[in-house]
């Protein structure tokens, strides 16, 4: 059984994909602390050729507040009218652009469940049947922290082997999980490029980049290149 477990980032790069679909369960952390200028409600997409910046806007964020305390604000239309603009010409613009309207249209106003709306409906599209867990219903009140939380989250759903991105190296040791009889292992990216419009490749965009300008069978091929460590 392969878990993975991340906080929930709106349209994330493809390394967050690449994690869901090799997972059987992942955990989506609604329950961790809200990073402010984090990627948690922010990413990057293609405009004119360069890296641009988008942010959803959030309400209710105070010191500590945890991702579920936080609500979204109010300009989702505009982020959907910048998306409109700058991919309208891309190769698969009619199939992508109505996913991205139905995302940013709902309704839902708790963060992380807006959010983990987003996951399970761009991880519908490419065929990842993962089943999805939220943290808060798994783990609700606790006092563990960082690796001894991970830990308690993988025996809670039966883990044998638990998958992190390679940021995680920095935060989980592989010999305190195997005492738990848990494999722990580091998803990295390989390198990869696509075609996008005529300029020079611009790497490491939201997922939005990389459905504009892939079909899904090339999508599928590139959340196969990866390397664990």
């Amino acid at each position: 059984m392969i878990v993975g477990s991340n906080q929930p980032y709106l349209f994330a790069y493809i390394g967050y994909w690449q994690l869901i679909n090799l997972a059987n369960i992942y955990v989506i952390s609604d329950s961790m602390q809200y990073i402010k200028k984090g990627y948690i409600n922010r990413n990057s997409i293609l405009i004119n050729n360069k890296k641009h910046l988008f942010t959803l806007e959030v309400k209710g964020v105070h010191g500590n507040s945890l991702i579920n305390e936080i609500k979204v604000g109010n300009n989702s239309k505009k982020i959907i009218k910048t998306i409109f603009h700058a991919y309208k010409k891309a190769p698969y613009f009619n199939e992508v652009y109505p996913l991205i309207e139905n995302i940013l249209n709902n309704r839902e106003k708790n963060l992380a469940k807006y959010i983990g709306y987003s996951i399970k409906k761009v991880s519908n599209y490419l065929d990842i049947d993962t089943k999805f867990v939220y943290l808060s219903d798994l783990q609700g009140e606790t006092t563990l922290k960082a690796q001894a939380r991970t830990i308690d989250i993988c025996k809670r759903v039966g883990a044998t082997k638990y998958v992190n991105a390679i940021g995680g190296q920095e935060l989980y040791s592989k010999e305190d999980f195997l005492k738990e009889n848990i494999e722990l292992n580091f998803l990295r990216t390989d390198e990869f490029k696509y075609k996008q419009f005529n300029g020079e490749f611009i790497p490491h965009l939201s997922i939005i980049d990389v459905m504009m300008f892939n079909s899904k069978d090339e999508i599928k091929k590139i959340l196969n290149r990866f390397t664990l460590i």
